[in-house]
């Protein structure tokens, strides 16, 4: 079965960086699109950031210039640098793979002083 599993969450300050890891198995990752979305509380969720299986990527303009998104095929793993981080990046971070739109269970971020 698809397993997406989060790590790398944490706290973080105003101006920090964090880097989040989805490992993934059950499935061919380096056929699939991968992606992270945020939900904030009170807050739709959010696409963040996507990779296609081409590595070509797509960012939210909230985030662009600050996140990056890459993959590991060789390790079944997709990333998310994030630098230069806000408070209002604060949100539970989602992994997902496509086609399927499979979710993993999500890693909280938080930003404050």
């Amino acid at each position: 079965q698809v397993q997406l599993v989060e790590s790398g969450g944490g706290l973080a300050q105003p101006g920090g960086s964090l880097r989040l890891s989805c490992a993934a198995s059950g499935f061919t990752f380096s056929s699939y699109s991968m992606s992270w979305a945020r939900q904030a509380p009170g807050k739709q969720r959010e696409l963040v950031a996507a990779i296609t299986n081409r590595e070509t990527t797509n960012y939210a303009d909230s985030v662009k210039g600050r996140f990056t998104i890459s993959r590991d095929n060789d390790k079944n793993t997709a990333y998310l640098q994030m630098n230069k981080l806000k408070p209002e990046d604060t949100a539970v971070y989602y992994c997902k793979a496509d086609p399927g739109q499979h979710w993993g269970k999500g890693t909280l971020v938080t930003v404050s002083s």
